[in-house]
């Protein structure tokens, strides 16, 4: 099973980042990042320089973006069906991402849209996390009736993307289930997008028994 205590952060540097971020929010209120999402910018981008650039960024994008108003966003409800934030967790709290591979097809979907879902996804599941506990993400991509003509690899891009720069050290574990031998060859193409960082929390899980260390397998939909 994944670490699910996260890598200490520098307390310097900490309190710098916090002070940095104090003059921001005091000027708009708009900026706030609670401590823990401030250690999580710091795992991922290591300084503080470096760190509070990226808070910065991710609010403009946040504002751009309009992720406050994903929620009724009329053009996203359409891809109810890619994507779903499981009501249980898995076996350590995290809030669950459930993603099924066959109800995905490039020809069907603008991909626009369909990022903007996923961002959807991950606010939803963010903001389930007791982050006084565990702050990370459980997804789970089932590959299930699994075919090349499901393979997006634009999205899975943009996911990527999203979860390095706006969604830092969000994921916690990425657990890869019922995944068919034609797989083989197409997970090489995407792991050269990862970092070791993020490709060591890919799991491949082969049995029930397996799934087991990491949810119970009775919380996955089955009507997907």
């Amino acid at each position: 099973m994944s670490n699910e205590v996260p890598d200490p952060v520098n307390q310097s540097d900490l309190k710098d980042l916090k002070e940095r971020m104090k003059l921001i929010v005091e000027a708009d209120q708009k900026q706030y990042h609670n401590e823990y999402s401030l250690r999580r910018y710091l795992r991922a981008f290591k300084t503080t320089d470096a760190a509070f650039q990226a808070v910065l960024k991710t609010n403009k994008w946040r504002e751009q973006y309009g992720v406050a108003n994903l929620r009724n966003c009329e053009e996203i409800k359409k891809y109810a069906d890619k994507a779903i934030v499981l009501r249980h967790r898995d076996c350590v709290g995290r809030p669950v991402v459930y993603i099924p591979a066959k109800n995905h097809n490039t020809s069907e979907r603008n991909i626009d849209e369909l990022t903007k879902f996923i961002v959807f996804c991950l606010e939803e599941a963010s903001n389930k996390c007791f982050e006084e506990v565990i702050d990370s993400l459980c997804i789970v991509f089932d590959l299930a009736g699994f075919s090349t003509s499901c393979m997006d690899y634009q999205l899975v891009k943009n996911l990527i993307w999203l979860l390095s720069k706006h969604y830092p050290e969000r994921l916690g574990v990425c657990l890869i289930i019922n995944s068919p031998g034609i797989f083989s060859t197409i997970w090489p193409v995407i792991r050269q997008w990862l970092d070791d960082n993020t490709a060591k929390k890919v799991i491949f899980v082969d049995n029930e028994t397996e799934l087991c260390k990491y949810l119970i397998p009775d919380i996955l939909p089955t009507n997907m």
